[in-house]
């Protein structure tokens, strides 16, 4: 599954080419991409048509486009933490990528890629592609239009260029991420510290903190030094610190590389891969040295666990096993 900094690859590079832009047609090539929104294909493509375009906003790894029939909606709101604008657009794209779903922006030249869903067409803008693509291999992700309501805190709804205080009503119960503005660290540790779980299954829980999957757990953890099973009520604040810092610097630097991808499948806007996964310094490297300590003439190999049905990786010597434990 493609985690948060994939999706803000995208939503960056969605930004420059469709903010502003109005939709002047769409193509539902298959169905089953769209079936997510209730009411059929004609109505999707009915409603869509003739759209503007606010801008695109990303919370977590949930993704939506705010929709307004009329530019002067488009009146920009405080973009502060504490926003109270009156807000315009009340309806968004909303679209979910799945496990192999792609946002292309091309040129109405360009072939239909192999997989093509949904093609939306896009109003006349100097030097920009005309259409925006939905390609989806699986056909485990699609697109849908949604409600937009007010955010429960009254900030943004997630990171936007024009940030409002208006939320996709499906990422409604999702947390703010790490790299949120309007992310409150107290928040994070006092309803962590009320957890009676493990971290890594506490930093998973999108209702605690949104947008940290598998991979950019392990990695914060592994460079915050804390073992996965660490129990959260035993967590000095200084530890939710590091970790939280953890977090924040390897999904940066995962940005820096356009995201971690470990198959063609995995691309932004222009259908390039993102280079990170050369960086990990845990995840996927079961029996391979630990860097950290290879550099301090230590000798560790990283090792695997069975977590969640999935697998967590780590250091047995610089990130030891708590004897209380919690899986």
């Amino acid at each position: 599954m493609p985690e948060l900094p994939e999706v803000e690859v995208v939503r960056r590079g969605l930004v420059s080419w469709v903010r502003g832009r109005t939709i002047t047609a769409v193509e539902v090539v298959d169905p089953r991409s769209v079936r997510r929104h209730a009411l059929g294909p004609e109505d999707f493509a009915g409603n869509l048509e003739g759209a503007r375009v606010l801008d695109v906003v990303r919370r977590g790894k949930f993704l939506w486009l705010p929709l307004t029939d009329s530019p002067a909606d488009a009146s920009a709101a405080d973009p502060s933490c504490d926003a109270d604008a009156t807000p315009a657009p009340a309806v968004a794209l909303m679209a979910h990528l799945g496990m192999s779903g792609q946002l292309l922006m091309q040129d109405s030249s360009v072939p239909d890629e192999k997989h093509l869903k949904v093609r939306l067409r896009l109003s006349t803008a100097d030097g920009m592609p005309a259409e925006l693509r939905f390609v989806d291999q699986r056909i485990f992700g699609g697109l849908f239009l949604t409600a937009l309501i007010p955010t429960a805190d009254g900030g943004p709804g997630g990171l936007a260029e024009t940030p409002l205080p208006l939320i996709a009503e499906e990422a409604a119960h999702i947390a703010r991420d790490p790299l949120d503005p309007c992310f409150s660290f107290d928040e994070f540790y006092r309803r962590l510290r009320t957890r009676r779980t493990g971290l890594k299954r506490a930093l998973l829980d999108q209702g605690l903190v949104s947008g940290i999957g598998n991979i950019y757990a392990d990695e914060a953890l592994w460079q915050a030094r804390l073992h996965f099973a660490r129990p959260t009520d035993t967590l000095r604040r200084a530890e939710a610190a590091r970790v939280l810092d953890a977090a924040r610097e390897v999904m940066t630097d995962a940005l820096a590389a356009g995201g971690t991808s470990f198959d063609s499948l995995y691309v932004n806007v222009n259908g390039a891969s993102g280079y990170f996964d050369r960086s990990l310094n845990a995840y996927g490297r079961e029996g391979q040295e630990c860097r950290r300590c290879a550099a301090a003439s230590l000798v560790s190999l990283i090792k695997r666990d069975q977590f969640m049905n999935r697998s967590s990786y780590s250091c047995p010597v610089c990130q030891p096993r708590p004897r209380n434990g919690r899986w």
